[in-house]
């Protein structure tokens, strides 16, 4: 049974959830519709990967009934700013076919003065009842820090690269504080995933449990309160990425996959965005 937790407005999020980078048209309709037909219940989309139509036709024509259906989206960088925000939003909607989101995060931070007049048009819409939770996306302890100090609503979620070799332990503990959870993107390591699926100690603690070794990467976050959005487009690993709840990794071998954390970004540093 997928575990959910509880966000800091009290609003439930399964802690498991789809993601559809990269993932066009056809494809992304595909893909989000065999994941909500094999129990994923979280959908994470973006303005910026194009798919937000896609991901809106899969959800009306998976059966599901929305209450059921945690769907987030995110806000374009070229689109920050207060009114900009509201209109990215409402095409946001639009494109979903949605009359709410679950989840509405600003993508990437472009300067303090920009996020925090999107922050307080996204807290309006919350207010509004067009968003469930709104929270950030590539956010530095620096960032939180700003916007946290002008924000009335703090932010439920920062979504950040995060996997075995990039763990943001220093990150997750600030936000702890504040109670916003880390939701890991690229928890495959992406691109790099080969050398995910090549680590040695890795290899050895999926064949101690019985399970491959994206299974045990996603299972690491999982018992670290981190929501993990593996992506895929190969049905049987869309599947099995979801099969991590029979089991849990003793302390000892938690411990080992700490070690591997060697702070190397796959993605770029927000810090020096130029886009």
């Amino acid at each position: 049974m997928m575990k959910k937790l509880i966000l800091n407005n009290g609003v439930e999020i399964p802690q498991l959830g789809f993601g559809t980078f990269r993932a066009k048209d056809e494809e992304a309709y595909q893909n989000v519709k065999y994941a909500l037909e094999n129990g994923y219940r979280h959908i994470d989309t973006a303005a910026a990967y194009g798919n937000e139509e896609s991901v809106g036709r899969a959800i009306k024509d998976s059966g599901i009934d929305r209450s059921e259906i945690f769907v987030t989206t995110k806000l374009w960088n070229d689109d920050q700013g207060y009114e900009e925000t509201k209109a990215a939003f409402t095409d946001s909607l639009d494109k979903l076919q949605l009359d709410y989101v679950d989840l509405y995060l600003i993508h990437w931070p472009k300067g303090y003065d920009k996020a925090r007049a999107s922050w307080l048009a996204m807290e309006e819409l919350y207010e509004e009842g067009k968003i469930r939770a709104i929270g950030v996306s590539n956010f530095n302890i620096h960032h939180l820090d700003d916007l946290i100090k002008t924000a009335r609503i703090i932010p439920s979620v920062n979504q950040v690269e995060c996997h075995i070799g990039l763990q943001n332990r220093v990150l997750q503990d600030y936000c702890k504080k504040f109670g916003i959870y880390l939701e890991a993107y690229a928890p495959l390591m992406s691109s790099n995933i080969g050398e995910l699926l090549n680590n040695e100690k890795m290899i050895n603690i999926a064949k101690k449990y019985n399970k491959t070794v994206p299974q045990i990467a996603i299972k690491f976050l999982l018992e670290r309160n981190i929501i993990p959005l593996p992506k895929s487009s190969t049905p049987e690993r869309i599947v099995a990425n979801k099969d991590v709840y029979d089991f849990s990794l003793n302390k000892e071998d938690m411990d080992t996959i700490a070690t591997l954390n060697n702070g190397r970004k796959i993605f770029p540093e927000p810090d020096n965005i130029n886009f």
